[in-house]
């Protein structure tokens, strides 16, 4: 009764939308025992080949799994290992954060954390940002994301549908741009003239 009641608060503690998607080679999954001494607890990442290795149960194939199903495999085999084993199994999602904000890169998420939280994590946004017109780019296609109503809100990244290998684009605000064009073509303006004195 102990672990059925574990499993049901572990299962909904995390948005649905996360369990019906795919671990992808690169995705992981984060372990964490709460009553095992073992050397278990650790973030684990699908290989090339599909495969998951995990201490003592050995691989685990994600290929063509949804995660729920990857879950609950990897909860049975420690199951079968340890009495009673009380674990949390979170899937970790690789994406991919840049344009303005100060650290960009790869990053993981499990679908709890908030839009605001992976800004920060990939070093916050820079004074140039334009939260206003962040976009989510999946198989070259451009969508449109309200950052600052989703960040007011507290919405969680699964409730925009981030999926796996998703790039989240922090653009440059306009103003910006057109200021850095005007400067610019300011200085080839000051250049011509002073060139033109030489000339002559």
């Amino acid at each position: 009764m102990k672990v059925l009641i574990l499993l049901f608060v572990v299962l909904y503690s995390f948005p649905l939308s996360i369990f019906s998607q795919r671990l992808n080679p690169g995705d992981g999954v984060r372990i964490s025992f709460f009553n095992i001494t073992d050397q278990i607890t650790g973030d684990y990442f699908v290989q090339e080949d599909g495969f998951l290795q995990l201490p003592y149960i050995g691989d685990i194939q994600t290929s063509s799994r949804e995660f729920s199903v990857v879950r609950t495999l990897i909860h049975q085999k420690y199951d079968s290992l340890y009495k009673s084993p009380e674990l949390n199994i979170q899937p970790l999602y690789k994406i991919y954060i840049f344009g303005e904000v100060r650290k960009p890169g790869y990053y993981y998420f499990t679908g709890v954390e908030k839009l605001s939280d992976l800004i920060a994590i990939a070093g916050g946004e820079t004074s140039d940002a334009d939260l206003d017109d962040i976009k989510l780019i999946r198989n070259n296609q451009n969508m449109e994301v309200d950052a600052n109503s989703l960040i007011k809100k507290g919405s969680g990244l699964s409730d925009i549908g981030l999926l796996s290998s998703d790039q989240i684009f922090v653009p440059r605000k306009w103003w910006v741009s057109f200021r850095n064009t005007t400067f610019i073509v300011s200085g080839i303006a000051v250049l011509a003239t002073v060139v033109g004195l030489f000339v002559r």
